[in-house]
Parts: structure tokens; sequence; C-alpha cells
């Protein structure tokens, strides 16, 4: 976009370089011509009169009071009835030459050489196509900085874009004052506002529907175990072939959950997980520095998670955001391996979380500091949405812990990779 922003500006302004230039070229070198023609012609204006003036006062003609309005390097040439005076050196060739008439019966002949004339025509062409140079290389600035200030802005709705399809639902605040832009960046917003919502719905529906069957599937099968024992053959042998149908209805409940699992962490891929926190610190310092705090970040290198990135930087922008509003003091930020997992630790020394509000802290629209309750919420959808969970282990100062699974042998080497199922 950048490119043809500067091709199309570049093009214009060399259209309209050759358009105005040569025009302007053309007449310039047609001006010094008749400027100096025009210089002759007024000044065999001017001696023709004078020597009118001698005639009529019945004088002989004298030549040399006039020499002094004849051009230097100029011939005078006066020709009358009776007589030729010529004055000067010879002109060369292709000389300019301008004819005035005597009222007395004569011409008056100015020749001036073409020389100088055609060195001032070069010198005014020259002027000319350096004004026009100077113009393109202007237009060349101003094409620049005009591609530039619309193709970033071009860019950085792309890129959030590009964030908002990898699962990074944050609002971007930054405008650009190109309406049209802003207007896209605003949709962009409200879009990722109810992908959020959305896919903390998916997330609540799935965990409802899977404790719910569970809950029915595990008391009926307690019944038909009971059955099952029952003295009567015919009511045992019914009980446990009903049995045997809710443990395959348990099994394809399972598949089921699996398979919503793994397509909801279908872009999950290996993340260094040192290079993702390292990023997520150096967003949040400065707001944590206006604030008078630091933030402090342990994280051992080659830690190796399977996690969309976009959703870790949700989700640990979230929680770094609630440390900086609800928390006091130090930040921390830590990641550690946890034996088939990996943790990821944020915590600050604030009050932390009253006991009788910890119930409520993932719960969606709950909210002990005025905010809208949505980011705690939003985070353990995404967390969850990769295979993870995000749990509060302790509430006093509070601190959130981020599970990620471990990523595997084959995940480096960039076999696909499988979600297993199993029952609970």
């Amino acid at each position: 976009m950048y490119r043809r922003i500067l091709v199309a500006t570049l093009l214009a302004v060399a259209v309209t370089a050759v358009v105005l230039g040569l025009p302007l070229g053309v007449t310039a070198l047609k001006l010094v011509e008749d400027f100096t023609r025009a210089d002759l012609s007024t000044r065999s204006q001017q001696i023709a009169t004078s020597l009118d003036e001698q005639v009529a006062s019945r004088h002989p003609i004298d030549v040399e009071s006039v020499l002094l309005a004849v051009p230097r390097d100029a011939r005078l040439m006066v020709r009358t009835k009776d007589h030729e005076y010529v004055y000067g050196s010879d002109p060369g060739a292709s000389p300019l030459t301008e004819s005035v008439p005597m009222v007395q019966s004569g011409t008056v002949t100015l020749s001036a050489p073409s020389a100088p004339v055609r060195t001032q025509q070069f010198q005014v062409a020259g002027l000319v196509l350096l004004l026009v140079v100077l113009s393109a290389g202007t237009g060349m600035v101003v094409a620049g900085l005009t591609a530039r200030r619309l193709a970033d802005p071009l860019r950085h709705v792309a890129a959030r874009a590009a964030r908002l399809g990898a699962g990074d639902f944050r609002a971007d605040p930054k405008r650009h004052e190109v309406p049209e832009l802003d207007r896209v960046a605003d949709a962009l917003d409200a879009s990722g506002a109810a992908l959020s919502q959305l896919v903390q719905r998916e997330r609540e529906l799935v965990g409802d529907v899977s404790h719910q069957l569970r809950s029915r599937l595990t008391a009926l099968q307690l019944r038909l175990e009971a059955l099952a024992t029952a003295p009567d053959p015919e009511v045992s042998e019914e009980a446990a072939a009903a049995l045997e149908q809710a443990e395959r209805l348990s099994n394809v409940l399972d598949d089921l959950l699996a398979a919503a699992t793994a397509a909801r962490a279908r872009d999950a891929e290996p993340l260094d997980v040192s290079e993702a926190l390292t990023e997520a610190a150096a967003e949040w310092r400065e707001p944590l520095r206006s604030q008078g705090r630091t933030l402090r970040q342990r994280v051992p290198e080659g830690l190796l998670a399977r996690a969309t990135p976009g959703r870790l930087r949700e989700a640990i922008g979230v929680l770094l955001d609630n440390a900086v509003r609800h928390g006091k003091g130090t930040v921390t930020l830590t990641a550690r391996n946890g034996g088939g997992t990996v943790v990821v630790e944020v915590g600050d020394a604030g009050p932390g979380v009253p006991d009788q509000l910890v119930p409520y802290v993932f719960e969606r629209g709950f909210s002990a500091g005025g905010s809208t309750g949505v980011g705690l919420a939003l985070a353990r959808a995404l967390v969850e949405a990769d295979g993870g969970r995000l749990e509060l282990s302790k509430a006093r100062p509070a601190l959130f812990e981020i599970f990620l699974p471990v990523a595997r042998a084959d995940d480096v080497l960039g076999v696909p990779w499988k979600i297993e199922s199993r029952p609970r």
C-alpha cells in the first residue's frame, strides 16, 4: 500500500512538472528573445527619430551623434536616398535584426549578435529546469510523508485485525485522525467485545452442559449398578445392559467435550513463554512506573508451553491490568515448570481479595473496584480455550496462576497435536 500511494503521488507530480514545466520553459525562451528584439526596436526608433530631426532642420546626417544608442557589439546601418552609413562590427551569423523606416525616405537597421541571447536562454532554461527539479523533489518528500501517513494507519489496523483473529480481544485506544480508518478501528473494538462475550458464553455453556450431563449420568449409573445386583435375573440382566449403554454414552460425552476443546485450541502452538512474558512485561512497565511501582520478571529460558500467543497475551494483560488497578507495591511476573504444565504467576503486594469475594472473582459482571467485571472471566475463558486453566491460588496478597500444557516433542517437531479423551 505504501508503495502504491508513493508511486501514484510521484506520477501525479511528474505529470504536473511536465505539463507545467515544458510550456514555462518555451515561454521563458521566447520572452528572452522578445525582450532583446524589443530593445533593438526601441533603440532603432530613437535613432530614426534623431536622424529625422537632423534632416528636417536641413543639417547633414551625423551618424556619430546617435552611436550612444547602439548596443555593444551591434552594427548600425542607415540607408538614405543618397548614402549608406555602416558603423560597428559584423554581428556574425544569424544575428537579431530590427529595421525602422525613417520619415525622410530611409531605414535604420540594428543587428545584434545572437550568441549572448542564446546564452541567456540557456540560463533561463537551466533556471526553469532547476525549479522543476525542486518542485519534483518537494513533491517526492510530500508524497513520502503522505504515503507514510496513510500506510502506517492501514498497517496498524491490519495488525489489530490479525490480533483479533488470534484471540486478542483487548480494545485498542489508538486512533489516526482519519475518519474512515477510525470507524474501522471502532468496529474492530466492538467486534472484539462481542467475540469475548461469545467465548465466555461458549465456555459457560460447555461447562454447564458437561456438569449437568455428568451429574445425571453418574446418578443413573449408580441406580443401574444397584439394579444389576437385584436377585431377579431378568431385572439384573436388563440393568447390566442399560449400564453398558450409560457407560457408552459417558464415553461419547467425553469424546464430544474433547473435540470441542480441540476445536477451540486448534490455533495453539509451541510457545516460548519467556519471550511472550517479556513482551507483556514491556507493555505494562510504563503504567506501573507512572504510579511509582515496579514490575519484576523471573522466567527461565527455554520454557515451552502450548498456547495461542494472542490468547496468552490477552490473559496476561488482564492479570497485569488487574494488578495495576487494584493492587499495590511491586508486581511479580514469574513462570516455572510445574511437572507436566507450565505455571505462570502474576502477583502483587496489595491487600488482595477479601475472603467473601474469592468465590466470585471469575464470575462475569462481578467487580469489587468499579470496573466492568469482564476481564478475569474473559481471561479464564481464553486460557481454558487453549486447554489450560486460571486460578486464584492466593487471596492475600493476590496471586493468580495460569496452568498451560507443556509443549511436547512432537509439537516442536511439527507433528499435529491431538487431545486425548479421558473419562473423569
